[in-house]
């Protein structure tokens, strides 16, 4: 069974996917859900699965990311999935856990991701850029914004769309599907990172 860390800055609907698909029911256990504050509502959420809850960062009450890689190394996680994560992740975790952290990204990378490129900012560079159709990513993660390798991406028609936030629900439907699948493929030993490109066995 695949240990499984999710990161989370939000209302973790993302981690809700995860955590209520029937795929993943008997290839998964999460064993610790991490944000960047104090409380977000993912925390709910965490706590009605009874799984346990850290708080990453720098302030008192707050878990360093050098202790939480001591805690997920006794915790044998196999994979940490990025799940509407805020901030950049150190060089150094990253350098621990190369390609074991994978992260989801609200557009078609590598257009409309980078430093800033998060929410509502992503949805609105996209409809202003008149761009037909948008989508949802996941990658593995590297040590600067959005630039790790895609492992998987899912596309939806916007042609038709009035707002960003048309743009938001669309996308969002589309990563409740995309992020469990690509679980399923890595649990299911899958995936394959190989020189250039990720290889997804079907």
């Amino acid at each position: 069974m695949l240990a499984l860390a999710i990161f989370v800055s939000g209302r973790g609907s993302n981690l809700r996917a995860v955590l209520d698909s029937p795929k993943l029911k008997d290839l998964i256990k999460v064993k610790a859900v991490v944000g960047d504050k104090l409380y977000c509502p993912a925390f709910d959420i965490a706590k009605n699965f009874s799984i346990p809850i850290y708080s990453v960062g720098k302030k008192e009450g707050f878990i360093s990311f050098d202790d939480l890689t001591i805690l997920f190394k006794e915790l044998k996680i196999d994979v940490i999935v990025l799940a509407g994560f805020l901030k950049l992740i150190p060089e150094n975790f990253i350098k621990t856990f190369r390609n074991k952290i994978i992260n989801i990204h609200p557009a078609l990378l590598p257009s409309f991701g980078g430093a800033g490129m998060y929410g509502m900012n992503v949805h609105r560079a996209v409809f202003e850029s008149s761009a037909q159709v948008s989508g949802a990513s996941v990658h593995f993660v590297d040590e600067t914004y959005d630039t790790g390798k895609i492992i998987a991406q899912r596309c939806v028609d916007i042609s038709d769309v009035k707002s960003p936030e048309e743009i938001a629900e669309k996308v969002l439907r589309i990563e409740h599907q995309l992020l469990p699948d690509v679980i399923e493929k890595i649990a299911l030993g899958k995936v394959f990172v190989e020189e250039f490109r990720v290889r997804v066995e079907t």
